[in-house]
């Protein structure tokens, strides 16, 4: 398991961190997407939830599942994207990308539970 937060690492660190366990524990998985989906829910937190988040990473038995939690009780929506880098384009991304999205209560805010299965051995 990989634990980063936001009182040791900044969110280039932490996308650093990801794919280096992803290479290490999981290599079947999709980094560029993994990678993003981190960054954009590391970011979220920062801009949304007052900046300190965890985020986990675990790979076993053809699973990949990452958390990240922030102090904000208050769930991720979606909001119109804005073109002109106004935002807006994060959680749609990570839905987009994420094979399962849930979120809910953590210790002091929220947990944004993100996972993704291995293709099995036919579609490979």
């Amino acid at each position: 398991m990989l634990t980063v937060d936001s009182t040791r690492a900044g969110i280039a660190e932490a996308r650093d961190a990801a794919q280096a366990y992803l290479g290490e524990s999981c290599p079947w998985a999709d980094r560029g997407a993994v990678v993003l989906v981190a960054s954009e829910l590391i970011t979220n937190a920062v801009r949304h939830a007052g900046g300190w988040w965890r985020m986990r990473l675990l790979a076993a038995d053809g699973l990949l599942t990452m958390e990240v939690e922030d102090a904000s009780p208050l769930p991720p929506r979606p909001r119109p994207a804005q073109l002109d880098g106004g935002g807006g384009l994060g959680w749609h991304l990570v839905r987009r990308l994420a094979g399962q999205v849930e979120v809910r209560p953590g210790e002091s805010g929220k947990v944004v539970r993100v996972s993704w299965t291995a293709p099995s051995p036919a579609t490979v």
